[in-house]
C-alpha cells in the first residue's frame, strides 16, 4: 500500500510538471492552426497508442461494453470539452491566463463535493488551503487582469471556465465510479473517444480551408502527444484512482507555477518579488490541504472503533 501511495504521488508530481508546460506548447500551435483539428489530431493518436499498447504488449482485456461506454463519456467531458476547449481558447487568451483559470479547478472540485458527496466533504482546513492556493494564483497573474477588457478576452475566459466545470464534473464521476480496470487502459480510450467525439467540433467551428503542417504546429504536436497525453494523463488516470479527488485537483495549482519559472529561466520572463510570494502561498496552500486531509482521516480512523 505504501509503494502504491508513492508511486501515485510520483505521477501526480509527474503531472504537476508536464501539464505546466503544455499551456505554451498548445498556445504555440493553436495560433496558427484550427485549435479542435489540432487537440483531434493529438488525442486520437495518444488514445490509439496507449490503448493499443495496453490491448497487445500489456495484454490487458476490455471489461465490456458498459466499460467502453464509461471512458467514452468521460472522453467527452474530460478531452472534447475540457481539453478541447481550452485549446480553443488559446486562440484568444494567452497561455498564462488560460492555466490561471484552470487553476480553479480543485474549487469546483469542492464546489460539485459538497453537493453530491458527503464522504469527501471538505473540513475546515481543506478549504483555507485551497484558499490561500488561490490567493497564490491570482497574485501571480494579477498583472493580465488589465487586459480582461477585451471581448476576445472575455469569450476566451468563459469557454475556459466550461471546460474547468467539465473536467472536474467529470473525474469527480470517474473517481465516483472507480472500478478495479487498468488506469492507462482507461486514459487511452478516454483519449482516444475525445478525440473522435472533437471531430464535429472541428468541423462547425475550425477554418479548414488553409491547414498547413509546419514545424511549429509539429514539434508541438509530437510533444504533446507522448507527454503531455500519453505520460500525463495516464498519470494523471493512476492518481485519480489512489488519491482523494482534492488532492489530485491540486495539480491544477502547480501548473502555472512551472510555467512562470520556465518563462524566467528560458525566456527571461520577470520572477519578482511578488511571484516568489505567491509560490510561497501556493505551496503553504497544498500543504495545509494535504495536511486537512491526514488530520480528517485520523478522525475517521479515530472515532470508527
Amino acid at each position: 500500500m505504501k509503494r502504491e501511495l508513492l508511486f501515485a504521488y510520483l505521477a501526480l508530481a509527474a503531472i504537476c510538471i508536464i501539464w505546466g508546460t503544455t499551456y505554451l506548447v498548445m498556445r504555440m500551435a493553436v495560433v496558427e492552426f484550427p485549435p479542435f483539428l489540432f487537440v483531434s489530431v493529438r488525442q486520437i493518436i495518444a488514445g490509439f497508442i496507449l490503448a493499443g499498447f495496453m490491448l497487445t504488449i500489456g495484454k490487458v482485456k476490455l471489461a465490456g461494453r458498459a466499460y467502453i461506454i464509461r471512458q467514452a463519456i468521460a472522453g467527452f467531458f474530460m478531452i472534447t470539452l475540457g481539453n478541447g476547449l481550452v485549446a480553443w481558447a488559446e486562440v484568444h487568451i494567452p497561455s498564462g491566463v488560460a492555466a490561471v483559470i484552470c487553476s480553479l479547478m480543485p474549487v469546483m472540485v469542492i464546489i460539485i463535493n459538497l453537493s453530491i458527496n458527503k464522504d469527501e466533504r471538505p473540513t475546515v482546513p481543506i478549504m483555507l488551503g485551497v484558499a490561500i492556493g488561490m490567493v497564490g494564483i491570482v497574485l501571480i497573474f494579477s498583472e493580465y487582469i488589465n487586459q480582461f477588457t477585451n471581448i476576445e478576452y472575455i469569450l476566451g475566459i468563459v469557454v475556459t471556465f466550461v471546460a474547468v466545470i467539465s473536467w472536474a464534473g467529470a473525474s469527480i464521476w470517474l473517481k465516483k465510479h472507480s472500478e478495479q480496470s487498468n488506469p492507462f487502459l482507461n486514459a487511452g480510450l478516454q483519449m482516444f473517444f475525445g478525440g473522435i467525439w472533437m471531430i464535429p467540433l472541428s468541423l462547425i467551428f475550425d477554418d479548414l480551408s488553409n491547414v498547413h503542417w509546419t514545424s511549429s504546429v509539429v514539434f508541438p504536436l509530437i510533444y504533446l502527444i507522448a507527454m503531455g497525453s500519453i505520460t500525463a494523463y495516464a498519470c494523471y488516470s493512476y492518481a485519480l484512482r489512489k488519491l482523494p479527488m482534492t488532492i489530485v485537483s491540486l495539480y491544477a495549482y502547480v501548473n502555472p507555477l512551472v510555467a512562470v519559472v520556465l518563462g524566467w529561466f528560458v525566456l527571461d520572463e520577470k520572477l519578482n518579488a511578488r511571484i516568489w510570494m505567491a509560490i510561497v502561498l501556493t505551496v503553504a496552500g497544498i500543504y495545509i490541504v494535504n495536511r486537512g486531509y491526514q488530520l480528517r482521516d485520523a478522525w475517521k480512523a479515530q472515532f470508527s472503533r
